[in-house]
């Protein structure tokens, strides 16, 4: 089946020009259409109290995605908490950290970062042990940190200070796409709750990422296009292998 319109489960680049998709569709001309399928809403601070869990009562702070910084010093900012210079951050990638530049000053002795995964921020955080560490999250997470934090005896609490929420999908004509891709576990609930009774047909569904790969197998979908693999690290490379070799 040649492909024809793709829609792509996130917010449209700033720059379309410089995303790897506009230089795909150009070459193949294929239309694409990118569409937030998931919504990120901030808990209120009432909500927040709750779950009685103090902001100052952790000395280290661990990062695991950009909405997490942004949510926790807002939520420091409701709750009228000043978080103190010595606070120490721990960040899953330095791409993450970099963005903590937003909030404070970038000092190498408070700012540790991994190297895009949560084994190498593991090694990091097993060496300032006497921490108490407090992980902001969504209320859709991976358990893989906590379970690494518990396996390795580190102190920490959970704060969920967001949440991940289904967009309201509903102007779509999903049947007129012949290829949906999807980044996250969360974008395919997403087109669950908005076409419950959604066929895929012919339809070829794409995912990056071992999670959201089991996400769409458990959705009852069938999985077209898996990214990363050796031969294409991005999504980008996947799209265009499927679409090179159907064009054979």
């Amino acid at each position: 089946m040649k492909i024809k319109n793709v829609l792509i489960s996130q917010p449209k680049p700033a720059d379309i020009e410089k995303s790897p998709y506009f230089l795909l569709a150009k070459k193949h001309k294929v239309k694409i259409d990118f569409r937030k399928f998931i919504t990120i809403d901030g808990v209120s601070a009432v909500e927040f109290r709750k779950d009685r869990v103090g902001i100052l009562d952790h000395t280290a702070v661990i990062f695991t995605s950009r909405n997490a910084i942004d949510h926790y010093f807002r939520m420091a900012k409701e709750m009228r908490v000043e978080v103190p210079n010595d606070m120490k951050y721990f960040c899953v990638s330095e791409a993450i950290a970099y963005y903590l530049q937003k909030y404070v000053t970038y000092r190498k002795r408070k700012i540790f970062y991994g190297r895009g995964n949560f084994a190498g921020l593991m090694e990091i955080i097993q060496k300032h042990k006497s921490d108490k560490y407090l992980m902001p999250c969504s209320n859709i997470y991976k358990q893989d940190l906590p379970e690494l934090l518990e396996k390795n005896k580190i102190k920490y609490s959970k704060a969920v200070i967001y949440k991940t929420l289904a967009s309201d999908l509903s102007d779509i004509e999903i049947n007129n796409y012949d290829m949906l891709i999807f980044y996250s576990p969360t974008g395919v609930q997403s087109l669950k709750k908005n076409f419950p009774n959604y066929e895929q047909g012919e339809t070829v569904i794409a995912c990056f990422g071992p999670t959201t790969a089991q996400a769409v197998k458990e959705a009852g979908l069938r999985l077209d296009i898996k990214a990363p693999t050796k031969t294409a690290p991005s999504m980008t490379m996947a799209v265009e292998e499927y679409i090179q070799k159907m064009a054979k």
